[in-house]
């Protein structure tokens, strides 16, 4: 075996590159060991919230599921929905079973931008979109004053 002698050169521009290239994917991969950002599980179940003159309106997609299923609470200023998700499919044919379970609890909690009128609150559950509608408090209400000049 034949020793070769080894120089080191001048890095040219290429070259830098390349090292720098390299360097960047080496601490993307070192940061795989941790969940990146974009495969972060999803919090469920998406929630939308509008305030409006007279209400604030929350929307939450939960397909799936009846409205027994969903439990929704005001507590001070904060709106909590929960529920549990249990969906069970069975299909049996000639020399095959196949059983598939979708099952979890959630909890979402939204801190709601005012106080609202608890005696109010309507919430419907249909083509799994959950509709919540929080009626605003009397005194939070914006009133009109009529200016006389």
């Amino acid at each position: 075996m034949a020793m070769v002698q080894w120089r080191k050169r001048n890095p040219s521009e290429l070259a830098t590159l390349r090292g720098g290239m390299e360097d960047w994917f080496d601490s993307f991969l070192r940061g795989l060991d941790r969940p990146l950002s974009f495969f972060e599980p999803r919090v469920w179940p998406p929630i939308d919230v509008a305030e409006k003159e007279e209400a604030v309106l929350v929307r939450a997609e939960v397909p799936g599921l009846k409205p027994e299923e969903i439990d929704i609470s005001v507590y001070g200023n904060t709106l909590t929905i929960s529920g549990e998700k249990k969906e069970s499919k069975e299909d049996q044919g000639d020399g095959f079973y196949h059983l598939e379970s979708s099952y979890g609890s959630f909890r979402r909690e939204v801190t709601l931008p005012t106080d609202v009128d608890e005696s109010k609150i309507e919430a419907v559950c249909k083509d799994g979109v959950l509709s919540i509608t929080l009626p605003k408090a009397e005194k939070n209400k914006a009133v009109k004053v009529q200016v006389k000049g």
